[in-house]
């Protein structure tokens, strides 16, 4: 019996192992798990990025974009775009209710109606900035009236003002820096625009009160701060790219003209209008 077995012993053989199949099962489960540690690795570096954006880019919670800021007025444009050079968003130069809108369809008008005269060309809307409009009045003032002052670069320092009476153009006036005296000063009140500041002269003794009163000129770009004090007030001007305008209201008349202080950025007195002997220190 031993040697019997011991001659199967030789004759029988155990089944292979299945070697080719173990390559690949552990082919494919090394694959699996390289698979599975990219993906993680992806998710790591994926997240960062996300909670970036969620946390809006600066590591608070909540979305942080740029939003455009609000505008106290439409937004600057070229002076060759329609429907014009936009007046500036600066507070204080369109007053009364009066819209951008009703300002450049008063000033359209003026400068219209001026075309056909043989004064000089004075152009189209669109080629001025509007830095003021406000409500005139007096005995000689419809209700709806109102003054309407633009600028333009070309010629240096050309203004218009303009008057609208019930929707209509009824006068206009002009003046550029050109005409300024040799010896001009740094700030310099526009002397041919009085009608802003004072009723007219039948109005003499008895204007019609409260009174929308307001003063334009030109500063040299050293000014940076402009006060005008008229009545028993004093305010503020607005300084625009060259120009200065004030306003108030006028609660009593008065004989003195608008007193006009200018300062340089170190708050030292530059200008004042009681120096000035090119403006008039009383009214007519």
């Amino acid at each position: 019996m031993r040697e019997l077995l011991a001659e199967d012993a030789y004759t029988i053989r155990p089944s292979p192992a299945p070697y080719t199949a173990i390559r690949k099962r552990g082919r494919r489960e090394r694959k699996q798990r390289a698979a599975a540690a990219l993906a993680a690795l992806i998710s790591l570096c994926t997240l960062p990025a996300v909670a970036y954006t969620l946390a809006g880019g600066d590591g608070e919670r909540g979305t942080h974009t740029a939003a455009p800021k609000p505008s106290d007025g439409p937004p600057r444009t070229s002076a060759a775009t329609t429907p014009g050079y936009t007046h500036s968003a600066t507070e204080g130069q369109l007053l009364d209710g009066i819209t951008f809108t009703q300002a450049f369809d008063g000033l359209d008008k003026c400068l219209t109606a001026e075309r056909g005269t043989p004064t000089a060309p004075l152009g189209e809307a669109k080629n001025y900035r509007i830095i003021l409009a406000a409500k005139s009045n007096g005995s000689s003032a419809p209700g709806d009236s109102f003054h309407v002052v633009g600028v333009r670069e070309h010629p240096a320092g050309m203004r218009v003002v303009c008057d609208i009476e019930d929707g209509q153009a009824s006068g206009i006036s002009t003046g550029a820096s050109d005409a300024d005296p040799p010896d001009r000063r740094l700030v310099v009140p526009d002397p041919n625009a009085g009608e802003l500041f004072q009723q007219t002269a039948a109005d003499k003794g008895s204007w019609t009160l409260p009174f929308r009163w307001a003063v334009v000129g030109t500063v040299d770009p050293s000014v940076t701060e402009v006060s005008v004090s008229y009545g028993n007030t004093t305010r503020q001007a607005v300084v625009d790219d060259g120009w200065f305008v004030a306003s108030g209201t006028l609660r009593q008349q008065t004989t003195a003209a608008p007193h006009i202080k200018g300062y340089d950025a170190a708050g030292k007195l530059v200008y004042d209008s009681d120096q000035d002997k090119y403006w008039a220190r009383t009214l007519p």
